[in-house]
C-alpha cells in the first residue's frame, strides 16, 4: 500500500527521526519490485494457509481495522524469510527484515566489490541526497525526500559536492592560442 507505482513514489512511515515522508522509487525498480511483490504475496497465501499471516499492528489501527492485519496491503514488503514468537503477544507472526540483516548484506556487498571505504546503510541516504544535488534537483524537494525539518540540515549536502563537481576551466585555457606565423 506504500507504494505508488504510477508516480514512481515510495511512502515512508516513522523513518529517519521517526518521520513519514514522500520519496522516489526508482523507474528502473519497477518492474523487479512488482515481481518481489508477487512472492511476498505469494508467501502470505501460504502462511494463510498456515494458520499465521497476520502482521503486527499498532495498537489504534488494530481497534479500528481489526481485520486489517491479515490483509496483503499490511504485510512487510521486506518479510522475514522464517516466522517467529511476537514478544508484544506472543502470537507467531512474520515479521520484516531486521535492521542488522540488511547491514550484514551491505557489508558483504562493498567487501565483494573491494570498495575501501567506510560504507554503512546510512551512507545510501547522504549518497542519495548528493546525487540528487549533483543532478540539479531543487533542494526543497531532496529536504522533502530527506524529511528534514530544516533547510539548513539539508544545506549541509552543498558542502559535500563543492569537491565532487568538475573544476571550472579557467578562461586563459578556453581562449585560442595565437598562431605563430613566421
Amino acid at each position: 500500500k506504500d507504494i505508488d507505482f504510477e508516480q514512481h513514489l515510495t511512502i515512508i512511515h516513522s523513518g529517519k527521526g521517526n518521520k513519514d515522508r514522500t520519496t522516489l522509487l526508482p523507474h528502473s525498480l519497477s518492474e523487479p519490485l512488482k515481481k518481489h511483490i508477487k512472492n511476498v504475496i505469494d508467501l502470505h497465501q501460504k502462511d494463510i494457509l498456515d494458520g499465521y499471516g497476520e502482521v503486527w499492528m499498532p495498537e489504534a489501527l488494530a481497534r479500528k481495522y481489526p481485520k486489517a492485519a491479515i490483509e496483503t496491503a499490511w504485510q512487510w514488503l521486506f518479510p522475514s524469510k522464517k516466522r517467529s514468537i511476537d514478544p508484544n503477544g506472543g502470537q507467531i507472526r512474520r515479521h520484516h527484515l531486521y535492521n542488522r540483516t540488511v547491514q550484514k548484506a551491505l557489508k558483504k556487498a562493498v567487501t565483494k566489490s573491494d570498495i575501501h571505504k567506510h560504507v554503512s546503510v546510512h551512507t545510501l541516504r547522504h549518497s542519495f541526497a548528493t546525487h540528487l544535488l549533483l543532478a540539479g534537483v531543487d533542494i526543497r524537494q531532496i529536504q522533502e525526500f530527506l524529511g528534514h525539518s530544516k533547510l539548513e540540515t539539508t544545506m549541509i549536502y552543498t558542502h559535500v559536492i563543492k569537491d565532487m563537481r568538475d573544476p571550472a576551466t579557467s578562461p586563459l585555457d578556453i581562449l585560442k592560442k595565437p598562431s605563430m606565423k613566421k
